[in-house]
C-alpha cells in the first residue's frame, strides 16, 4: 500500500510528505547534469544529497524523518541553490528557503471538523453571485483567520461565492498577486498554506464556494528562479511581462505538467471550488490540445472524483466564444468567462471617459441594451481603439456563462488612483450601475465593498526589494496611463506603504446613512435573484431602447422563464439625468415592483410625485406577478 494519500502524489513535482514521515522531492530539470537536494541551508546541520535521474527528465528522491516544515533548497550542477520550482511553502519569503508543507495535517482533521452535516457539493453555476476580495487590504490585519470574521457580512448580503485575489507567493508583504512567482505557495503574510485551508473551510461551513484567481500566463520579476531550472519561458511569444510561459516550445512538457498538477493540487489539497484564470489571451499554445482545454480536462477529472461543483472561469480580451465552447467544437469549455463589454458599456454612460478601451463604447445605450441582450458588444465589428476588427458573436451562448460586474481589481485599480465608480458619480448612478448588474441575465461579480459604497480607493501596490524593481515600476505606471491623459504626479507611489494602508476597506455603514441604503439594495436585488424566476432563467430575455427625446433614452428589457409564464418581469432603466415619461405599453404591462430611488435605498426622504414617470438614473421592475418568496419589496 502506498503511503502517500493519494497514490499520483509522489510522481509530481515538489516535496510531498507522507503520514510516516517518508517524504519524496521531484524536480523537472531536462539539461541538468546533476541535481542536489540542501537541506536545513544555512544552518550547522546542513547537507547536500544527490537526487536520481529517472524519467521524462526527473529527478527524485525520497528520505525518511522528515518534519513539517523542514527546509530545503535545490541545487542544479554548480549553480547557486534556488527555492524548488513546486514550492508549497515559502515561509521566509520568495527568496529564502523552501519549506516541507504536510498537505494532510489540516486536510482531515479541521476541514472535517468545519464541513456542514451533509457532505459540501459546492454552488451549481446558475446560482452564482460572487464577490472578488483581496485577502491584504479585505481587513486591517490582512490575513486568512481575520477574513474569516467577516464572512458572515457576505453571507447576510446574499453572497455565494468568494474569488480571492492570487495568493501564490510574491514579494514582500503588499502585493495584487499578480507577480507571484511560485505557483503552489501560499502567501506566508497571508498565513500560509494552513491559513487558506483554513479560510476555505469556514467558507464552506457558512455555505460559501471559493473561487481562486490564479495566475498561469507569468510569474513575477522578483524572486522568479524557473529558469535555473529549465526551459520553462519560450521567446516564440512576447507578452506584457516578457517571455511566454512554455506551453508548445521544446521540452514543454514538464512546465505543462507543473500547471495542470497545479489545478489537482488547489482542488484536492484546499476544496477549492474554482479557478479564475487570469489574462488567458497570454496564453499562447499551438498543441493539438490547448492548454486551455487541458486545464478544464483536469479540472472535470477531479470534479467527478470529489463529487463537488467545479468552475473554471476565464479573464479573456478576445471576446472569442471558443473559450466557452464545447470539445466538440474545437473550444475549451470553460464554464464562464469575465465579460468586460458590460462594465465599459456601464462606465462609459455614467462617466463618460473616452479614453483607452473607452473608445470602442461610444453609444453607451445602444452598447447595453446590446450587452444585454447579445453578452458581446465587441463580436466581430470595427474596434477604433485597436484599430481593427475584433471579435465573434456569441449570441447563442446562455448569460450564466459571463460573469459582469461595475467594479474589479482591473477596472479600479488600473485607474491612476484607483477611484472607486461612486468617487466619479454619484449616488443615483451607483445605485443604477448596481441595479443594472444584479436584474441583468448574467452572473453578477461584486468588487469588495462597492456593496456598501466603500470610498477608499484601491490603487496599486507593490513591495518590491530591488530598488531599480522599484524605480522602474514607478516610471511604467507614468508611462502606462499618459495614454489617458492623467498627470503623473498624481499617481501614487505604489512601493509606498501608505499607498497599499489607503486601499484598506473601512467596513462601515452607520445607520440611516447613504451606505447603509445602498447595501440593502444589493441585498434585496440579490434576494429577488434568488426568489423569481424569471431572474434564473438566463436565456429568455428582450432588450430594446425607448427613445423620446428630449428625454433621456430608456433601456426596457423583459426576462420571463417558459416554465412560469406567468411570471414575466419588466426591467425599465432612465439612462440619463432627467426626468423620463414611462411608455404606455409599459403601464400596461403591470404594477410597479421596486424602485431603485425608493426612499428606504437613496436614505432621503422625497414628496417628489413618481407616478408614470422615472427619476434621474433610476431602476424599476414592473409586473403582474408576485415573488416566490418573502423577499421584501420596499
Amino acid at each position: 500500500m502506498s503511503p502517500w494519500p493519494h497514490p499520483d502524489d509522489r510522481e509530481t513535482a515538489g516535496a510531498w510528505l507522507s503520514p510516516n514521515g517518508v517524504c519524496r522531492w521531484t524536480v523537472w530539470s531536462p539539461f541538468a547534469k546533476q541535481v542536489a537536494l540542501i537541506l536545513a541551508p544555512g544552518t550547522p546541520e546542513e547537507k547536500a544529497i544527490s537526487l536520481q535521474r529517472g524519467l521524462n527528465h526527473y529527478w527524485s528522491i525520497e528520505l525518511e524523518g522528515i518534519q513539517n516544515g523542514d527546509r530545503y533548497l535545490l541545487k542544479i550542477d554548480n549553480t547557486e541553490p534556488r527555492p524548488d520550482p513546486a514550492s508549497k511553502w515559502q515561509p521566509e519569503g520568495v527568496h529564502g528557503p523552501s519549506a516541507v508543507w504536510d498537505t494532510e495535517r489540516l486536510e482531515q482533521g479541521l476541514l472535517e471538523a468545519t464541513r456542514p452535516a451533509e457532505k459540501w457539493a459546492g454552488i451549481p453555476r446558475s446560482e452564482l453571485v460572487i464577490y472578488e476580495l483581496h485577502i491584504g487590504t479585505f481587513t486591517p490585519l490582512g490575513t486568512f483567520a481575520a477574513a474569516i470574521e467577516r464572512l458572515d457580512d457576505l453571507v447576510e448580503l446574499g453572497i455565494t461565492a468568494v474569488e480571492i485575489m492570487p495568493v501564490s507567493q510574491f514579494p514582500g508583504s503588499r502585493n495584487w498577486g499578480y507577480d507571484g512567482t511560485y505557483w503552489y505557495a501560499v502567501q506566508n503574510s497571508y498565513g500560509g498554506p494552513d491559513g487558506l485551508q483554513q479560510f476555505v473551510a469556514e467558507c464552506h461551513s457558512r455555505g460559501l464556494a471559493v473561487i481562486l484567481d490564479v495566475v498561469y500566463n507569468h510569474l513575477g520579476p522578483e524572486g522568479n528562479y524557473l529558469s535555473c531550472f529549465g526551459p520553462y519561458f519560450s521567446r516564440k511569444y512576447n507578452t506584457p511581462w516578457g517571455s511566454a510561459v512554455n506551453f508548445d516550445d521544446a521540452h514543454c512538457d514538464g512546465v505543462r505538467d507543473l500547471v495542470l498538477n497545479n489545478v489537482r493540487y488547489w482542488i484536492r489539497k484546499f476544496q477549492i471550488d474554482g479557478l479564475r484564470l487570469d489574462a488567458i489571451h497570454a496564453m499562447y499554445d499551438n498543441n493539438v490540445r490547448h492548454i486551455l482545454g487541458a486545464i478544464r480536462d483536469v479540472a472535470h477529472e477531479e470534479e467527478l472524483s470529489v463529487q463537488r461543483e467545479i468552475h473554471i472561469i476565464s479573464e479573456s480580451a478576445l471576446n472569442d466564444p471558443r473559450v466557452l465552447d464545447s470539445v466538440e467544437h474545437y473550444g475549451f469549455s470553460h464554464d464562464a468567462q469575465w465579460c468586460d463589454d458590460f462594465h465599459h458599456s456601464v462606465h462609459r454612460l455614467l462617466t463618460g471617459e473616452a479614453e483607452g478601451h473607452y473608445e470602442d463604447y461610444n453609444d453607451p445605450p445602444v452598447n447595453l441594451a446590446k450587452v444585454l441582450q447579445e453578452n458581446y458588444v465587441l463580436d466581430g465589428g470595427y474596434s477604433p481603439y485597436r484599430k481593427r476588427r475584433h471579435g465573434r458573436s456569441a449570441v447563442n451562448f446562455p448569460g450564466d456563462q459571463f460573469i459582469i460586474s461595475t467594479q474589479t481589481h482591473d477596472q479600479v485599480g488600473n485607474r491612476a488612483r484607483g477611484e472607486r465608480l461612486l468617487e466619479l458619480t454619484g449616488w443615483p448612478q451607483a445605485r443604477l450601475a448596481a441595479s443594472l448588474m444584479l436584474l441583468a441575465p448574467n452572473l453578477p461579480m461584486l468588487f469588495m465593498g462597492e456593496e456598501y459604497g466603500e470610498q477608499r480607493r484601491f490603487p496599486f501596490f507593490c513591495d518590491f526589494g530591488d530598488p531599480q524593481l522599484q524605480e522602474a515600476v514607478r516610471n511604467g505606471r507614468r508611462r502606462e496611463f499618459a495614454e489617458f491623459g492623467w498627470d503623473p504626479q498624481e499617481i501614487p507611489d505604489p512601493c509606498d506603504p501608505l499607498t497599499f494602508e489607503s486601499a484598506i476597506l473601512s467596513w462601515s455603514w452607520p445607520e440611516g446613512s447613504p451606505n447603509a441604503a445602498i447595501r440593502r439594495l444589493y441585498s434585496d436585488l440579490i434576494a429577488f435573484r434568488r426568489s423569481w424566476s424569471a431572474l434564473k432563467n438566463y436565456r429568455y430575455r428582450s432588450t430594446r431602447l425607448f427613445m423620446a427625446p428630449p428625454q433621456s433614452p430608456l433601456l426596457i428589457m423583459d426576462r420571463w422563464s417558459p416554465d412560469h409564464q406567468d411570471q414575466r418581469i419588466r426591467v425599465i432603466a432612465n439612462l440619463g439625468g432627467t426626468l423620463a415619461n414611462l411608455p404606455t405599453e409599459t403601464l400596461n404591462h403591470g404594477t410597479v415592483l421596486w424602485r431603485s430611488e425608493a426612499d428606504c435605498y437613496t436614505g432621503l426622504q422625497t414628496s417628489e410625485p413618481r407616478e408614470n414617470r422615472l427619476q434621474p438614473w433610476e431602476v424599476i421592475v414592473v409586473s403582474d406577478m408576485s415573488p416566490t418568496s418573502n423577499a421584501a419589496i420596499p
